[in-house]
């Protein structure tokens, strides 16, 4: 039996990967890689030493989807594939509606077909909107302030209705904070196309020398030091709580929302300074103008992953921000030659 995992050859689906092998899945990834590199599978062979069965394909093309779960004994699949970019999505919101929305129903209907009925979906924090105070927790009202955001709550939503219509289904709902970090390998980690629309990403591109300076986008915030907080977690924390969720869709019929974060925040200079003492290099910085829609403090409760899942963040700012700067040090242009 094995785990699909759609959109597995990128930042978050590779390290899912790593920690699916090592727990005795056996992994089928589906990547169009739009976003992502073949090379990073061929990594999480090396880092595990086991194989995983690649399909280059969209998830939207019905006729690869349903050869992949005609070919292989599917048992839960792993949703990740979809576009990610906010500032993207507002400026081409039709493009995400399309993408996003559109693989989620071409996978549900094929899943459907197959009678396979466990699904742990990729969703994130920006579910909660601009309105909640942090901590954040399952039991909020959600809403969503860019496109970006509401593809991730109509998916939820869409969901949410499935399992309403059929009880026998088992749905993860995985919110995310802010992922960072990389595999202690350095082997894998995040390689964004272009510019970085993340902060650690960006960070360790000024100290590998691609970038002149990080911009850090307004000092007024109600935090400590003025600068943005948010909920960092380790890729490789979140990678187990993937694994986690699996075991979990897999033993139980629900649908179920889960935090996946920390349960603290750092700020953007705190982080900054946090990743200069760990690695020793220096990362200069100006302040910019606020973005709009950029809250004060975004930080999640981790309490019910802890009690359903029995998971809970191990890694801290010190460990992401080491294993950040061993991936780029040793892949400045990410897993191009």
């Amino acid at each position: 039996m094995s785990i699909l995992i759609t959109g597995g050859a990128g930042f978050i689906g590779s390290h899912t990967c790593v920690e699916l092998l090592e727990s005795g899945y056996d992994c089928v990834v589906i990547d169009n890689l739009s976003n992502s590199s073949e090379e990073a599978v061929r990594r999480v062979e090396k880092i595990t030493g086991k194989t995983v069965k690649f399909y280059e394909a969209d998830v939207r093309d019905k006729k690869a989807l349903h050869k992949i779960f005609e070919d292989n004994s599917i048992e839960a699949v792993i949703h990740f594939a979809g576009y990610k970019a906010v500032g993207e999505s507002v400026e081409k919101p039709l493009m995400y509606y399309e993408n996003n929305l559109t693989n989620t129903l071409v996978l549900l209907e094929i899943m459907k077909g197959f009678d396979v009925k466990r699904i742990v979906f990729s969703s994130s924090a920006t579910v909660y909107g601009s309105d909640n105070k942090a901590p954040l927790n399952e039991t909020m009202p959600v809403s969503a302030i860019n496109p970006y955001g509401r593809t991730k709550l109509f998916i939820e939503e869409i969901l949410k209705d499935v399992y309403s219509s059929d009880n026998s289904w088992s749905v993860a709902l995985l919110r995310y904070f802010n992922p960072v970090g990389a595999h202690k390998s350095g082997l894998i980690g995040e390689a964004p196309k272009g510019i970085p629309n993340n902060l650690m990403p960006y960070i360790s591109q000024v100290a590998v020398g691609k970038r002149t300076h990080l911009n850090v986008f307004g000092n007024d915030y109600k935090t400590a030091d003025g600068t943005g907080s948010r909920d960092y977690i380790h890729v490789v924390d979140l990678a187990k709580g993937h694994v986690k969720a699996i075991e979990w869709v897999l033993s139980t019929a629900g649908c179920e929302a889960f935090n996946l974060g920390t349960g603290k925040g750092t700020t953007v200079l705190e982080l900054r300074r946090a990743f200069v003492d760990a690695t020793g290099v220096e990362v200069p910085f100006k302040i910019a103008p606020r973005r709009a829609g950029d809250c004060d403090e975004v930080y999640a409760s981790a309490d019910k992953a802890k009690k359903e899942l029995n998971w809970s963040a191990e890694l801290g700012i010190e460990d992401m921000c080491k294993d950040t700067w061993n991936w780029q040090k040793n892949n400045p242009e990410g897993y191009d030659k």
